[in-house]
């Protein structure tokens, strides 16, 4: 099961004693109900508080916590309207909704905060406005000259708006809007407009890597309280950053340098990447996730975790530690259908497929027999081996029943001995289930001719393609050079 770190953490109290917060909010439509005081994280909007509405539409929130600095809003009785505002070191704010027109009519009073964001909602609704009537007109533009008009206008209408988005920066840079725009900047111009090289494709790569941050600070909380930086974060290393693990680490490593002396962006970015990576998209980032463990969590530097969520986070990296793509992979002395122990390491082969599966496992059922005609078709002559391990050895006599009916006898079927088992579990050393992370079946691994892990956890169809590409590689360079 997946680890959502973002929904398990309890986020820090600030508790301040000499100022509480106050948000009243006032919306003569509503005269019962609950109204509440949302805010953002990551792409969640948590409740911060809730109010009854009195007889004369008015309610108030208030704690003796100071509100942390982010985007918030009220939601009125009913959940379907709510209205945006900023909250920042004034903790007194005051809220009169007009339901006629929210974004035109309403007033934010007790934030100098607010006063840039409201002028800057009117324009991004008003220009908004503009850019989805454009954009309908060039998606049913009739010629070409009609979609090079309404493209052109709405790049105009665009710029205008980034513009104004950049002067707000320019003359307010330490305010919070100036903090929230860094976080949907658009991306920056290429730095050679039109690529024709690789090289010249790599370096408009290295310098939109390069740039991707700018604007961004790392050691300010509030940006994290919004619903723009996520995103960013997303798309960085999902798309930018090499899905490389090494390159990955780097990356984050050096994003969480940045956050340490802001300890909520700190904590949001060691949640997010243990969160992304403890079950990653692309096979061998699980050592991104080793690495957080290794560094962070087993160092004590996630001190807002409790108990089950470390031991959570532990004993998964325990099951990765020993199984990581490139790294050598643990040695297995089991006992074959002749009852000869058969280590793993004896086995010669240039290329060895070890799957653990078991016969009443439907899955295998329809796998096994698949993965032995790539075996007899294709994978014998290049000398690749099956060390095929049972899982479950109550099983045997349906494990030695589906090898004869099936004809697996060319492969190293081996299994786990009473005894075998029993020893390892009195002196207390790691089972193969957990050295090679099996908590499924069928787990297929492959390893080159020193057992070093070349790829784990695909289908057949990605176990074959992997095996003809290095088979092709080798060939490749036993090629005679000219």
């Amino acid at each position: 099961m997946k680890l959502i770190l973002s929904t398990l953490i309890i986020l820090f109290a600030q508790t301040v004693s000499a100022q509480n917060y106050k948000v009243t909010l006032q919306a003569p439509d509503y005269k019962e109900g609950t109204a509440y005081l949302i805010y953002y994280y990551g792409k969640n909007m948590n409740v911060q508080d809730s109010a009854a509405m009195s007889s004369k539409g008015i309610a108030v929130f208030q704690n003796k916590e100071k509100l942390l600095p982010g985007v918030y809003s009220v939601v009125m009785p009913g959940k379907n309207k709510f209205y945006d505002f900023l909250v920042d070191k004034e903790q007194l704010i005051e809220i009169k909704i007009d339901t006629t027109d929210l974004i035109n009519k309403s007033v934010v009073k007790g934030s100098k905060e607010n006063i840039l964001f409201e002028k800057y909602q009117k324009v991004a609704t008003e220009k908004g406005a503009l850019l989805q009537k454009e954009l309908n007109a060039f998606n049913a533009s009739a010629t070409k000259s009609d979609s090079v008009l309404h493209e052109a206008n709405y790049n105009k209408i665009n710029a205008e708006l980034n513009q104004y988005r950049e002067q707000i920066v320019k003359d307010n840079p330490n305010s919070m809007l100036a903090v929230l725009f860094a976080g949907i900047k658009t991306d920056s111009k290429p730095l050679i407009a039109n690529p024709k090289t690789r090289q010249d494709s790599i370096s408009n790569y290295q310098n939109y890597k390069k740039h991707y941050w700018d604007g961004v600070t790392f050691m300010d909380d509030r940006v994290i309280r919004s619903p723009f930086f996520l995103p960013k974060l997303e798309k960085y290393f999902r798309e930018v950053v090499s899905p490389a693990p090494d390159s990955t680490i780097k990356d984050a490593d050096y994003l969480l340098l940045l956050a340490r002396s802001s300890p909520e962006m700190y904590k949001f970015l060691l949640n997010w990447l243990t969160d992304e990576y403890i079950n990653p998209k692309y096979m061998g980032q699980d050592a991104v996730f080793v690495h957080l463990f290794e560094k962070y969590h087993s160092k004590g530097l996630s001190p807002w975790l409790n108990e089950k969520q470390l031991t959570t986070i532990s004993n998964r990296a325990y099951m990765l530690m020993s199984n990581l793509v490139g790294d050598a992979a643990a040695n297995l002395e089991l006992i074959t259908t002749s009852d000869v122990k058969m280590p793993l390491y004896s086995v010669s082969s240039p290329y060895t497929v070890v799957v653990f599966w078991d016969p009443t496992c439907g899955h295998c059922q329809t796998e096994l027999p698949i993965m032995d005609s790539l075996y007899n078709a294709k994978w014998k002559k290049d000398g690749v081996k099956i060390y095929a391990v049972l899982t479950e050895t109550r099983e045997k006599e349906n494990w030695n029943e589906f090898i004869k009916k099936h004809h697996l006898e060319n492969w190293i079927n081996v299994y786990e001995s009473e005894a075998q088992k029993k020893a390892n579990e009195d002196a207390k050393r790691p089972s193969y289930k957990q050295l090679y992370d099996v908590t499924q079946t069928p787990t297929i691994f492959l390893l080159d001719a020193d057992k070093r892990i070349i790829a784990k956890k695909l289908t057949l169809e990605q176990i074959d393609d992997m095996i003809n590409a290095k088979i092709k590689t080798v060939s490749n360079s036993e090629l005679p050079t000219q």
